[in-house]
C-alpha cells in the first residue's frame, strides 16, 4: 500500500527532465559551478529556494561586513573583482559582484523553488529531485514538481541552516533573544548589555558593531559543557562545543601584508606546523598574549586546527582592543539562564537586556538528500560522498565526487577560493561524460515519458 501510495503522489507532480546537471543553491558556489558548466557549453538548471541569488550574504549578514580575505582569493572563476573594488569588498560590493557575475554568464536560476528531497532511482539510473514553490502556493499540488535528471550537484554549502544551541533556562529569559544571522546592526542596542555567546569572527565583529553603537557587550568564550545538543529549522544535531572553545585570534594584516597572503606564500616552503609557529610569533609581537584578556589558543596552531577540524581563526580587526580597554567584556561560560539575567560557570550573575547567539551554521543537507531510491524516505545517514553531518567524507582536495552522479561544491572549509576550486573540478568531470553521452537524451527520454517537458 505504502508502495502503491507513493506512486500516486508522483502521478499527481509535474515532471521535468534536465538536459544536464541539476545544481542545488544559487549563493556563490552554485554559481561558479554554473559559469564553469557554461564554459565547457554544458546545459544545466540552478534551483534556489529563495527569491534571488546569494540569499545568505542578502539576508542573514550585518551591514559592516567585509571579506575577511583579500578579493583575489575570493573571486569566483573566470571572472575576477573589478579592479576599483577595495581590498576587502563590502557585503553590498560582494553582492553587486555576484550580480554581475550571475549577469555576464547568463546564469537564470530557478527561483522560490525549495528542495523537498532527492534520492537516486537504481531502476533508471536517475536522480529524482521533487520541489515545492514558495509562499502560498506550496499548499498546491500543481507548485510540486519532480526533476529527473542524470547529475546531481549539492551547493547549499556549509552556512545553511543557523545553529541554535539548547541552553538552561533561555525560554524564560524574557529579553530580546536573536541568532547572528537576524544581525543587521547595533543601533537598536544602543545604552542596553548585549550577551554574545560565541567568539568567532560573527562574535568579534558583532561585539566590535555594539561598541560603535554605544552598546555594552559580553562576550561568552566558552562553556563547561562540552556538548551540546543543538536546532536549526530542519534538523536535530548534537554538535561538539558549538560556541565553547578555544579560539585563535590573528591580526588581519602582518606588516601591512594580509595575514592568509603571508601563510599561503609560507606554505609553499615550509609544511603546516612550521607555518603555524610563524605565524603565532608574528601574532603575538602584533596582539600580545591574548590569553590574558580570556581568550585561550588551542594546542593545535591555526592553519592545523583549521585543516584538520575546520575552525577558522579570528582575523582581528579591532575587537581585540574593545577588549584589553574594557569595552567588550569576556566571560568563561553560561550555567543559564534567569529572567533579565544570565548565571555564568563561575557562579556570578549579570543582568542583560538582549542575547544575540553567534553560534554558527550547519549543512542542511541531511534534511533533503535521502540515501535511498523511489517510495524510501529514509533520508542521509551516510553515503559514499557524504556524512551524516552533511560534509564530504573526504578532506580538502578529494571531497568534490561520489558515485552515481553525485556532486558536491561548497564544503571544503576553506572558503571561496575551495569553492571555486571544487566548481572547476565538477565542471569539467561532467563535461567529459555528457560530451561522450550526447545522443543518449533520446534513450533517457524514452525511458520517463511522463515528463510534460525537457530543460
Amino acid at each position: 500500500m505504502a508502495q502503491v501510495s507513493g506512486h500516486r503522489e508522483i502521478l499527481r507532480r509535474r515532471c521535468r527532465w534536465v538536459n544536464g546537471p541539476l545544481v542545488v543553491g544559487a549563493g556563490p558556489s552554485g554559481l561558479a559551478v554554473g559559469a564553469c558548466l557554461k564554459e565547457h557549453g554544458v546545459p544545466f538548471v540552478i534551483l534556489e529556494r529563495s527569491s534571488s541569488i546569494a540569499s545568505l550574504w542578502r539576508n542573514r549578514t550585518y551591514d559592516r561586513l567585509k571579506l575577511h580575505l583579500p578579493k583575489q582569493f575570493c573571486q569566483l572563476p573566470k571572472l575576477p573583482f573589478p579592479d576599483d573594488f577595495p581590498e576587502y569588498p563590502t557585503r553590498n560590493q560582494f553582492i553587486d559582484y555576484l550580480e554581475s557575475y550571475a549577469a555576464h554568464f547568463e546564469l537564470n536560476p530557478r527561483f522560490n523553488e525549495t528542495v523537498e528531497s532527492a534520492k537516486y532511482d537504481d531502476t533508471c539510473g536517475m536522480w529524482r529531485v521533487r520541489t515545492t514553490a514558495a509562499g502560498p502556493e506550496t499548499t498546491n499540488r500543481s507548485a510540486e514538481v519532480e526533476y529527473i535528471c542524470q547529475w546531481l550537484v549539492v551547493s547549499t554549502g556549509e552556512n545553511a541552516e543557523p545553529v541554535i544551541p539548547e541552553m538552561e533556562g533561555l525560554r524564560k529569559f524574557g529579553g530580546r533573544v536573536i541568532h547572528a544571522s537576524d544581525y543587521r546592526s547595533g543601533e537598536t542596542y544602543q545604552g542596553k548589555q548585549v550577551l554574545v555567546v560565541g567568539c568567532g569572527n560573527s562574535g568579534m565583529e558583532v561585539c566590535l558593531d555594539l561598541c560603535h553603537h554605544k552598546s555594552f557587550p559580553v562576550m561568552v568564550v566558552r562553556d563547561s559543557v562540552s556538548r551540546k545538543r543543538a536546532y536549526s529549522p530542519f534538523l536535530l544535531c548534537e554538535l561538539i562545543a558549538v560556541f565553547a572553545h578555544q579560539v585563535h585570534v590573528l591580526p588581519r594584516e602582518i606588516f601591512r601584508k594580509s595575514t592568509f597572503e603571508l601563510a599561503v606564500f609560507l606554505m609553499k616552503w615550509f609544511p603546516v606546523k612550521a607555518v603555524d609557529k610563524i605565524l603565532l610569533a608574528l601574532s603575538w609581537t602584533t596582539l600580545g598574549n591574548t590569553e590574558r584578556y580570556g581568550l585561550k589558543r588551542p594546542s593545535l596552531g591555526p592553519l592545523e586546527l583549521k585543516h584538520m577540524q575546520g575552525k577558522t581563526p579570528v582575523l582581528d580587526i579591532g575587537a581585540l582592543r574593545k577588549i584589553k580597554s574594557g569595552d567588550i567584556k569576556v566571560v568563561p561560560g553560561v550555567k543559564g539562564f534567569l529572567h533579565g539575567s544570565v548565571e555564568l560557570v563561575d557562579g556570578r550573575v549579570i543582568d542583560v537586556d538582549s542575547v544575540i547567539l553567534a553560534t554558527g551554521y550547519c549543512s542542511n543537507v541531511p534534511s533533503w538528500l535521502q540515501v535511498k531510491a523511489a517510495f524510501m524516505v529514509e533520508y542521509l545517514q551516510d553515503t559514499d560522498l557524504f556524512n551524516k553531518d552533511g560534509f564530504p567524507k573526504q578532506p580538502f582536495p578529494g571531497g568534490w565526487k561520489g558515485k552515481s552522479g553525485l556532486y558536491a561544491v561548497g564544503f571544503t572549509r576553506r572558503g571561496l577560493s575551495g569553492a571555486s576550486h571544487d566548481a572547476a573540478q565538477v565542471a569539467e568531470d561532467i563535461s567529459r561524460v555528457w560530451k561522450e553521452e550526447t545522443r543518449q537524451a533520446k534513450h533517457i527520454v524514452a525511458c520517463h515519458r511522463r515528463c510534460i517537458s525537457q530543460i
